[in-house]
């Protein structure tokens, strides 16, 4: 039998884009069937799981497994505490977010979009260039992930992020060129950039809004 991996998870490098540091599995092990990732937080009360609520028609449900430590997770109005070996489910379309209890608590995350195909969005790779685009260096932020794009033509989330970069960085004619060459391999990022404000600088531009028509 081939095809098959085996890792620790210790054996995994750990990313760190200003939140919790992390570990890409799902990259790592080059899975295309569901997301999966690994959360370490360095401190007691650190953000361990970022808030966000998976909306829309692409949201994931997620599943998180506590592996290590402790953790308090919010979900919708509720909190409540997780300790090592609970599971916490949460469908699309709810808020969600979870601190440590404990230094060095671990949180696993597999998720995928309910009753559909999962489609890898590259995000992992997206890390190296956040702290730039956080602290608005557009321009920085592009030349770290022109490299990481040509390299890994295969996730078309990799694309609309360069692209957001260029419209916020006044680089129109790159910005709708990639845009448009990742909605032809993925079409859900059409209605994406309907609403990221990343492309407000560029939305009252004809082939913009040719594009998201």
């Amino acid at each position: 039998m081939s095809g098959y991996k085996v890792a620790r998870l210790d054996e995994i490098e750990e990313m760190g884009d200003g939140r919790s540091p992390w570990r890409p599995i799902r990259h790592h092990l080059g899975i295309q069937a569901f997301g999966i990732n690994s959360w370490t937080a360095r401190n007691a009360g650190d953000r361990i799981i970022n808030e966000h609520g998976e909306e829309g028609d692409n949201g994931e449900e997620e599943l998180y497994v506590v592996l290590h430590g402790r953790a308090k997770f919010e979900v919708g109005d509720d909190k409540f505490d997780a300790p090592e070996g609970t599971l916490v489910f949460v469908p699309p379309n709810t808020r969600r977010t979870a601190f440590a209890e404990d230094a060095g608590t671990t949180v696993l995350a597999i998720g995928a979009p309910p009753g559909q195909p999962y489609t890898a969005f590259g995000w992992e790779l997206w890390a190296p260039a956040l702290p730039y685009y956080t602290s608005g260096d557009y321009q920085k932020a592009i030349e770290v992930m022109d490299p990481i794009v040509a390299e890994h033509p295969e996730y078309p989330g990799l694309l609309f992020n360069l692209a957001c970069l260029e419209s916020l960085a006044g680089r129109k004619d790159d910005a709708v060129g990639h845009l448009r060459t990742a909605i032809e391999s993925a079409p859900r990022f059409r209605d994406m950039a309907k609403s990221d404000s990343d492309f407000d600088p560029i939305r009252e531009e004809p082939a913009f809004r040719e594009l998201v028509a």
